[in-house]
């Protein structure tokens, strides 16, 4: 469920892998887009550097980056688990509200899209 880059040496590798799996078995894998698949974080995070580093141009990063944009952002199994990176919005009520999110874009620092991404869990006492 995402973070594909910037977690490690491999991520321009292990991301291209799992595109050849998508592209292998369209109906059987689901890749979801997380909050480390954006522009600012993989410019932060090392993503960038790595495409740099390996083919000394921005036009693999930017290809990546567009894709970033086109891939969904949670996926619902058996119309009972709802998956997503961060957390649920308070701006979200129902499954077709979350369908209604302008995904083509850069992740936004507020609001319902961003808190799909960032918003993870707390322990309240």
């Amino acid at each position: 469920m995402g973070d594909f880059v910037d977690c490690g040496y491999y991520s321009l590798e292990t991301l291209t892998q799992l595109l050849a799996f998508k592209a292998k078995w369209p109906n059987r894998l689901t890749l979801l887009r997380e909050n480390h698949e954006s522009r600012q974080v993989t410019q932060v995070y090392g993503f960038y550097d790595e495409c740099m580093k390996k083919y000394r141009n921005g036009n693999l990063w930017r290809f990546y980056c567009r894709l970033f944009d086109l891939m969904p952002i949670g996926a619902l199994i058996n119309n009972t688990v709802l998956c997503v990176h961060g957390g649920l919005s308070p701006d979200i009520g129902t499954i077709d509200q979350m369908r209604t999110i302008e995904r083509d874009q850069e992740i936004p620092h507020t609001g319902a899209f961003c808190d799909l991404m960032w918003s993870d869990p707390d322990d309240i006492e």
